[in-house]
């Protein structure tokens, strides 16, 4: 192949090239350009659906790439320091869930943290994989779970040396990072494959002064969503290998679960961020890394709130912290997060990542302004005047250790009755249930059901926190696995 430039933008440049030779089209999408919905044409504009098209051979196919999203491949490989890439359309779920069932088959441990995102557990239902969970630290002022403690992770490889993977969160959604250089030495030393959760760590590929990546820490795979902070349109990712994986076999799988249909909205806006941020990446994440910091030195003026940071850092649980994250502890004004993020949205017309039982996290990239930071600060002052009360009552911590029963598969699959929420403690889940976003589930198919979970789920949905996973959309029973 020839030698490519990060200034090239392959797929993109074959769309240009594709609109301008105005050809005739007989095959799908049936809306033709948007002449077919003239409705969604002047909502989306002409330009977007003139290039909504499906795989021929000058745009090559994502499935089997041989021209010019192999050439974007390339690049990205090369952009994030990876032997290869692949495009990812079906969000950074697929991507994770392609790591999992790369490196499993059914019956393999695989070592993880048990605060991960439902997609891990979901590869688990699917594959057949058996989790072996680290619990995370706990931040005792703020409640939030942590990284994995080293020590925590070598006594779960020297109890199962059996297990073919480690799999890391790295950053949190907090902005919490574990030792992940250390983490995966452990693993390599005891013939595992390190995989990195990095949905939220972009930019540590491309700024200054960021935590390690997990391709530099030599880690074997590595989720990463692009649209989160690197500028790409929404459901579209990353997934990057180091040497030790064979790529073809991870296309393959990648090919058991990814659309045949691949988005060439998805793919061009991949191609576009990742030029960017090769060319522009360290003037843009610092500008971001500016705003956030200046956000947070404002915000802990005001008291009440906790904007946290480096501070937290420890060196095992805490190994760095992603300082991009504008993660803010509001438990002390007498708010849960998710009310905050409620008064936020509805009244002064702000849209922030999330809100949980404690925290809010407001998700700053090179698209925001000085302007839009002043007004958060603003709002949270005029918050915490008007609606802060005394916080007697209130739960102070996001996670709660699990019992694992049985293994996620053999749950989710297994006969199961409906009892209600309220009247489940003792029984084995058969379902998730979680609070979204972050989608952490607070309980994953084969846990045992406690008080403190059913506490946990009613304090959740009376303080406004969207709770899903239950096949009862109303949220007021769960499936248990029935007793023998």
């Amino acid at each position: 192949m020839k030698k490519l430039s990060q200034d090239k933008a392959p797929i993109y440049e074959a769309l240009v090239k594709h609109k301008s030779n105005r050809v005739v089209p007989f095959d799908v999408p049936g809306h033709k350009g948007g002449r077919g919905n003239k409705e969604l044409t002047e909502f989306l504009g002409q330009d977007c659906l003139k290039v909504d098209v499906n795989s021929m051979k000058p745009l090559d196919n994502l499935c089997h790439p041989t021209s010019v999203i192999r050439e974007a491949e390339v690049l990205a490989a090369e952009a994030f320091g990876a032997a290869d890439a692949f495009f990812i359309v079906n969000g950074t779920t697929a991507a994770v869930q392609a790591m999992i069932m790369s490196t499993c088959k059914a019956g393999d441990k695989v070592i993880m943290p048990r605060n991960v995102h439902r997609s891990a557990i979901n590869a688990l239902v699917v594959c057949g994989a058996v989790p072996v969970y680290v619990n995370p630290g706990v931040e005792k002022n703020i409640g939030i779970p942590l990284g994995m403690s080293v020590q925590d992770v070598e006594k779960a490889i020297l109890e199962n040396k059996d297990a073919k993977a480690i799999l890391v969160n790295n950053p949190t959604y907090y902005g919490i990072c574990s030792d992940l250089k250390a983490i995966v030495a452990l693993a390599h030393k005891h013939n595992m494959l390190a995989l990195v959760d990095e949905a939220h760590g972009t930019h540590f590929y491309f700024g200054e002064n960021m935590p390690l990546s997990a391709m530099a820490a030599n880690a074997d795979m590595a989720a990463i969503s692009m649209h989160k902070t690197g500028g790409s349109l929404t459901q579209s990712s990353f997934l990057v290998c180091g040497k030790n994986m064979d790529a073809s076999y991870v296309r393959q799988i990648i090919n058991l679960t990814q659309t045949t249909s691949g988005s060439y909205l998805l793919l061009s806006s991949l191609d576009l961020a990742r030029k960017n941020l090769a060319l522009n990446g360290k003037e843009i994440f610092k500008q971001a890394d500016d705003l956030a910091n200046y956000a947070r030195e404002e915000i802990n003026k005001l008291g009440g709130y906790n904007a946290f940071s480096k501070e937290l850092i420890n060196g095992d649980t805490v190994f760095d912290f992603d300082t991009t994250k504008l993660s803010i502890h509001t438990r002390d004004i007498g708010l849960a997060g998710i009310e905050v993020y409620d008064i936020l949205r509805d009244e002064y017309g702000i849209q922030i990542e999330f809100g949980d039982i404690g925290n809010i996290l407001a998700i700053i990239s090179a698209g925001d302004r000085m302007l839009e930071i002043e007004r958060l600060v603003s709002a949270l002052y005029e918050i915490k005047r008007r609606y802060s009360k005394d916080k007697t009552g209130m739960f102070d911590h996001e996670y709660i250790n699990p019992e694992v029963v049985l293994a996620p598969q053999k749950a989710f699959y297994s006969s199961k009755k409906s009892v209600p929420i309220a009247e489940s403690s003792g029984k084995i889940s058969g379902e998730f249930v979680m609070c979204y976003p972050p989608g952490i589930p607070i309980l994953a198919p084969g846990e045992r059901i406690t008080d403190e979970i059913v506490n946990y789920i009613s304090y959740a949905k009376e303080k406004g926190c969207l709770v899903t996973g239950p096949k009862d959309m109303d949220i007021l029973n769960i499936n248990v696995v029935e007793e023998c």
